[in-house]
Formats: structure tokens, sequence, C-alpha cells
């Protein structure tokens, strides 16, 4: 569907006060145009609508009016580079940004991802914050691991008592 009938039916579906059903469109929109602002802008404020300040700040952090308190909840919410880089699914190089704001928080994101990974980034590539991930709770890690033992463990009772029970 065309860009321009899919907003019209956003319009109709914000007037008939089908909110979800709105987001839904703008959310495939801006999955399918990731380089058009005015789609970003659209789309934070449905996510007003919600209260969602978070999301809000995540789909403005390109704009130069854009609300402090937003911004603040996007950045308490993706706390690492990597992670702001993944949530704001630009597509290609900065130069892209019609506004020189954009294109210098798009460059100053990048920057600072490539600064956590240890290497450079560009948006055509996923960046890989699983350093940071990886290092997670001790505790947690030795569970999982231990688990992973017992998970062992049964299966070659199982097979063994299985073994004994064909001989006999």
């Amino acid at each position: 569907m065309p860009l321009r009938d899919t907003l019209a039916r956003v319009d109709a579906d914000l007037a008939a006060g089908r909110v979800p059903v709105a987001r839904q469109r703008l959310r495939g929109l801006v999955s399918s145009y990731p380089n058009d602002l005015p789609l970003r802008r659209r789309l934070a404020e449905v996510y007003r609508l919600y209260a969602e300040p978070a999301e809000a700040g995540r789909w403005m952090y390109l704009e130069q009016d854009r609300d402090e308190a937003e911004t603040a909840a996007f950045e308490a919410r993706y706390r690492s580079a990597p992670q702001r880089m993944r949530a704001l699914a630009w597509q290609g190089p900065e130069s892209h940004a019609r506004t020189t704001f954009a294109r210098d928080q798009l460059a100053a994101v990048r920057a600072a991802c490539s600064e956590a990974v240890g290497h450079a980034v560009d948006w055509d590539t996923e960046p890989s914050d699983r350093h940071e991930d990886s290092e997670g709770n001790p505790l947690t890690n030795f569970l999982a691991g231990a688990g992973c033992v017992v998970a062992v463990l049964a299966f070659v009772a199982i097979w063994v008592n299985g073994l004994v029970a064909l001989v006999d």
C-alpha cells in the first residue's frame, strides 16, 4: 500500500479512536521508511497518547524541538550506545538525514557506539554489545551452567537406566 494511502488510514484510525491500529500502521511505515523524519514525529505523537515518554523520545530523538524529559526517558531505557543505535533503527549514512541536527545526533550516537564496541560501526550493520551483555550477573551465569550440567546428567542417567533394563 502506498505511503499516502497508509497515512490516510492512520488519520482515519486516530479519528475513530483506534489508536493501537494507528500505532501499528505507523510502526510499519517507520520500518519501511526509517529515514523519514516526519513519520518518526507522527509515531512519537501516537506514543504520547499512550503516555510512553521513552518511546516518544526514541522517535523524536533526531528532532531539534524534542522534549528533554522524553529524551531522558529514552536514554534511560536504552542505556548503552549500541542499544540506542539499534533502537533508532536508522539506515544508511547520516548524510541521508534532512536536517543538520539529525545528522549531528546520528553521528554522535554512531561515534559513541564505535567507542563502546571497540571498532568502527555504521548504520547498516547491527552493533553488538555482547561484551556488555555477557558479563551479566555471576550467580545467574553459574545457575545457567549448573542447569545445563543437571540436564545432561539426567539424560545420561535415563540412557544408562534404559541400557541396564535392555540387558536384563
